[in-house]
């Protein structure tokens, strides 16, 4: 682990301790120290990522109630030994996915994602890994993340261009576009074609 991710694995703490004591806490004075303690840890992260301190708000200390880690669901569809990618407005290539969304299911939001993003009609199979993003994605973020990486079969549909995806596509190991590794990484992909492969396939968790 680099010394930027050790700092940032600390101040993340910092702030999910007063966020949890802001939730709990009855006497006002303790209240006033988790606020403070929450305003250290914002400025901090702001001081080690550069991010303006008038962002951190929206970005780091925003939540409430007890502090969480976010789930971002990875819906894999993999064909021959190839995976479905798409290349967002960035021109980076990623396996289709995003935020868990409020009141849908990691199966739901896989469903979701994988027709907004790459236009196709999917069932899910299995789930391929439950991943910790700072373990595996780069570069790091302040968010504790929980990456959910799911196997798909297509049922139908085709690629249309839309606002966060501009192009899909069939890869194999050998051949990957330039990869948005904040979302995606060739690790990431080698294990789902992988389990593929495997008609009972271990879920793998950190």
């Amino acid at each position: 682990m680099d010394n930027t991710q050790q700092w940032i694995n600390w101040i993340t703490e910092l702030q999910a301790i007063a966020q949890n004591g802001l939730t709990y806490v009855k006497d006002i004075y303790d209240k006033e120290r988790y606020l403070r303690l929450r305003e250290m840890a914002a400025e901090m992260m702001s001081h080690i990522t550069d991010i303006p301190l008038d962002k951190m708000p929206g970005l780091f200390c925003y939540e409430r109630g007890y502090q969480t880690p976010k789930i971002d669901v990875r819906a894999a569809m993999v064909e021959n030994d190839k995976i479905l990618l798409v290349q967002e407005n960035s021109g980076k290539w990623s396996i289709p996915g995003g935020w868990c969304d409020i009141n849908l299911s990691v199966m739901e939001n896989a469903i979701k994602e994988a027709k907004e993003e790459a236009g196709l009609d999917i069932e899910v199979a299995k789930v391929v890994a439950l991943q910790d993003r700072k373990k595996h994605n780069y570069p790091p973020q302040a968010s504790s993340i929980c990456k959910v990486f799911v196997l798909c079969k297509v049922l139908g549909g085709k690629f249309e261009e839309n606002s966060e995806t501009i192009a899909s596509g069939w890869f194999g190991i050998d051949n990957l576009p330039e990869l948005d590794n904040g979302k995606t990484t060739k690790e990431q992909i080698e294990l789902c074609i992988e389990a593929s492969r495997h008609e009972h396939w271990e879920t793998r968790i950190d």
